[in-house]
């Protein structure tokens, strides 16, 4: 049976796609969904990832509540490093490096790793050149490691179709459903199920007037400066979802 755990921040809780219920589902639940339907039974899923946090605790805290899972994991997926980036003084390299880490714990204990680089959001973020620059020397960093060791590497960050408006939220830093059903087409077809990546149609062009913009930083810009500046993050007193074995059933 396969057993399939998550660890990272809010790309990987699900953070844009919500249910209505007040739930957030996102990639990795539809992954964990595309493989009980691909092998027609079901597995097992957990995922430990929450919002806002920072590589190192999701290399530490997350992948030791992982692998300490009983019965142990024998598929895990990880992505990381997106906060960092976001915070002034990052070094790419030693993300990459703490990547690695965790990647040959995790190859140590038998697991199957699926290590993802995350969405480029941007095209329509303030300062979304610093982003990218950073985005980009962190998944060159990634690549060139991945080919000493036996894993699934998916290059999100360089997929250009997830980069258009139509697969973002309001706050243009977290997908939308769109984008998370397009991630989990890539995950599962880079684990040799044949499904495609959803794709969107054009639709009409983004509204970037006066008003839109400044609607935009009052409501989802201004609130995340009043957390840095306060030292807090999204995901305090939040913990993982599914921090056990859940049953996924092929639909």
């Amino acid at each position: 049976m396969t057993r399939y755990v998550a660890i990272g921040d809010s790309f990987t809780e699900g953070l844009g796609d919500g249910l209505p219920d007040g739930s957030e589902r996102g990639w990795a639940d539809l992954v964990a969904a595309g493989l009980a339907a691909a092998e027609g039974e079901p597995i097992q899923y957990a995922n430990f990832a929450i919002r806002g946090r920072l590589l190192e605790p999701i290399v530490t805290e997350q992948l030791d509540a992982a692998l300490a899972l009983s019965p142990p994991p024998t598929l895990l997926s990880l992505n990381g490093g997106g906060n960092d980036m976001m915070r002034p003084g990052g070094d790419m390299n030693r993300l990459a490096a703490m990547t690695e880490r965790a990647v040959q714990r995790c190859l140590e204990a038998g697991v199957r790793v699926v290590l993802l680089s995350g969405a480029d959001p941007s095209d329509r973020l303030p300062f979304g050149s610093t982003m990218r620059r950073r985005g980009e020397l962190l998944t060159d960093a990634v690549a060139r490691f991945v080919p000493r060791y036996d894993i699934t590497f998916v290059d999100v960050f360089h997929d250009r179709e997830i980069r258009r408006a139509g697969y973002w939220s309001a706050d243009r830093l977290h997908l939308n459903a769109a984008g998370h059903r397009r991630v989990a087409g890539l995950v599962l077809t880079a684990l040799g199920h044949s499904t495609e990546a959803h794709v969107i149609d054009p639709g009409p062009a983004e509204s970037r007037r006066v008003l839109a913009e400044a609607r935009y930083y009052r409501e989802h810009v201004l609130p995340w400066i009043n957390r840095r500046l306060r030292g807090r993050s999204s995901g305090d007193n939040r913990t993982g979802k599914y921090t056990t074995w859940t049953d996924i059933v092929p639909a």
